[in-house]
């Protein structure tokens, strides 16, 4: 959801950049050209298929670059649209990742203007208010590929993900960072809290070094949980290579073990 609405916000400043004038605009009258609707493209991306809203001009010249006519695999500038969204970006690494996917097919001052575009809708979606409370939530670092002064680096995107009150997931937030840390995310959990979370009845996470306890001071009433999908991980790396496929699966079956039915008063164990 987010890659597509990165995408749509890029194509419709592309379209003002064609039509020289941005939309409700007075110096759109008596150019010739004018907006026309929307029309529908199906993305095959590296998180499946997806459907997006192209706009188009009526004289139909309008040619999109961030998503070519019929061109409909772009897993290449997946990542780099979602982390335009993360905290921790600058206006000029913004820029440069948005550069960096147009390379020369526009020109520096078109780069500017759907900068600035995007830019507005980013700063828009991280300020949104959230929900008072969230049922669980997950916490986890993922690797993105960023460039950083002219070269492509891994940084850490520390992203929560909510399951709100009406059985929702939604994106809570991404913040990018050198590495993942505990006092980095106390950091995180701060920023919920300033923009209306109270409440999280469970918070899900791997077993990073003090995250539990930056859980607890922000939310001292959480329930928190190991993510058991980290742990069967961190068992592999004990486990020869070999060996790995039927030990994942026994694993998986003692995580999914119903509870234990406690013995009758008159069991006895022979």
């Amino acid at each position: 959801t987010l890659f597509k609405r990165g995408v749509e916000r890029m194509l419709e400043a592309e379209l003002d950049e064609h039509l020289g004038y941005s939309k409700y605009s007075p110096q759109g009258k008596g150019t010739g050209n004018s907006r026309n609707g929307k029309g529908h493209k199906l993305l095959k991306s590296q998180s499946g298929e997806i459907t997006i809203e192209v706009p188009r001009d009526r004289n139909s010249t309008f040619e999109p670059l961030v998503v070519p006519k019929r061109q409909g695999v772009i897993d290449k500038i997946e990542s780099i649209i979602i982390s335009l969204y993360a905290r921790g970006m600058s206006v000029e690494d913004i820029s440069a990742q948005i550069k960096d996917i147009y390379g020369v097919s526009i020109s520096p001052s078109s780069i500017s203007n759907i900068t600035d575009q995007v830019l507005s809708d980013v700063d828009e979606w991280q300020k949104r208010a959230m929900d008072a409370t969230y049922l669980i939530v997950w916490l986890d670092g993922i690797s993105l590929k960023v460039r950083n002064n002219g070269k492509i680096t891994n940084k850490s995107v520390y992203l929560i993900i909510g399951l709100n009150t009406m059985g929702k997931k939604e994106v809570i937030g991404m913040w990018m960072h050198e590495t993942e840390s505990a006092s980095f995310w106390m950091s995180v959990l701060n920023d919920l809290k300033a923009r209306g979370v109270q409440d999280v009845l469970i918070a899900c996470s791997d077993n990073l070094k003090g995250l539990t306890q930056a859980i607890k001071a922000i939310f001292p009433e959480t329930v928190t949980q190991l993510c058991i999908v980290h742990q069967i991980r961190n068992t592999m790396r004990y486990i020869a290579s070999k060996a790995k496929r039927n030990f994942m699966a026994d694993l998986k079956t003692v995580y999914g073990a119903a509870p234990a039915v406690p013995a009758p008063e008159n069991f006895t164990l022979i």
